[in-house]
């Protein structure tokens, strides 16, 4: 049986640790500021997805809330929120795409669908 010499182990690993950090990153991840043409007047918030697909979104005028559900896949992304609108609570199911840095789409609610664009910060 060969013996692997220690340089040659050394090689291997930083082989393959080169290949995960050079391993392309979903398009979805990263910060983002979202503007959402709601029934009430323009919002603008921010929306956080995280490489694990977590993530937040939040506003001054909804506070903060995590995302459930989110898919990231060829472009698309998908994902809800709930929110508390004045009293009220509301999911909102996010369909839409990311190209680059610009995300589009838009909101199902209640209230039919909410617009929603957004650039990566």
């Amino acid at each position: 049986m060969k013996r692997l010499s220690l340089g040659s182990i050394i090689v291997a690993a930083t082989l393959f640790l080169a290949a995960c950090a050079s391993a392309p990153s979903n398009p979805a991840v990263g910060m983002w500021d979202i503007s959402m043409d709601t029934p009430v007047g323009v919002m603008q918030a921010n929306l956080e997805i995280t490489p694990d697909l977590m993530g937040t979104m939040s506003s001054n005028d909804l506070g903060s809330t995590p995302l459930d559900n989110v898919t990231a896949m060829d472009g698309s992304l998908s994902f809800s929120a709930t929110i508390d609108a004045q009293g009220q609570m509301l999911t909102l199911n996010f369909t839409g795409t990311v190209e680059g840095d610009t995300l589009d789409g838009s909101f199902g609610s209640d209230f039919g669908a909410i617009q929603v664009s957004g650039t990566r910060q």
